[in-house]
């Protein structure tokens, strides 16, 4: 039924062509490889597997392709777990149609997207040096590295230029890891499976 009704709503914008949908890991991973889609709406749990797993396969099999967490569960764990798996955003069922579509369109642009409730609690985390360890995340970071990091939890995305301006240039940024990387897409570009 939420399937439906979500693919429903985005056929209803002009710029989006739902490709595919799935209801499943097994279905997904196969329905991507034929369809090709840049971006994939995919939920953490799923009937026969991890979303977080399948996100993983996804992103190693299909080197441009995004990956859009849309979930109605929320740990702080399962965000770090989704952004550790290649997940471009997370964002929580709740949200509206205009943000989801806006959302899906700055991931196609190479943004990292956070649910606003999620952004806040990740920057409250990040700030306060909240941990799922016995040590605070915070001490093991450097100040710069705590700025890369409110920056990202804000919606910058981690391409090296933005960051370093956003920095007023004070240090010279690496280039992402490979596989933790944004892509951009193609302009005017945007198919949709979910």
């Amino acid at each position: 039924m939420v399937r439906v009704g979500l693919k429903t709503l985005l056929e209803g914008f002009p710029r989006i062509q739902v490709v595919g949908e799935a209801a499943g890991a097994a279905e997904a991973l196969e329905v991507v490889s034929q369809s090709k889609p840049d971006v994939v709406l995919l939920d953490i749990r799923l009937p026969d597997g991890s979303g977080l797993e399948v996100c993983r396969q996804l992103r190693k099999a299909h080197r441009g392709l995004r990956v859009l967490m849309l979930t109605s569960y929320y740990t702080d764990d399962m965000v770090m777990d989704a952004i550790e798996a290649g997940a471009e955003g997370y964002l929580l069922k709740e949200i509206n149609a205009d943000f989801l579509v806006r959302s899906i369109q700055e991931v196609l642009e190479g943004k990292s997207i956070l649910d606003p409730a999620v952004t806040r609690k990740v920057i409250d985390r990040v700030r306060e040096g909240k941990s799922g360890d016995s040590k605070p995340s915070l001490d093991l970071l450097s100040p710069q590295e705590r700025r890369v990091i409110a920056l990202v939890a804000e919606g910058k995305t981690n391409n090296s230029e933005e960051l370093s301006e956003q920095l007023d240039g004070e240090t010279e940024l690496h280039p992402p890891i490979p596989g933790s990387r944004f892509l951009r897409a193609a302009p005017n570009r945007a198919k949709q499976l979910y």
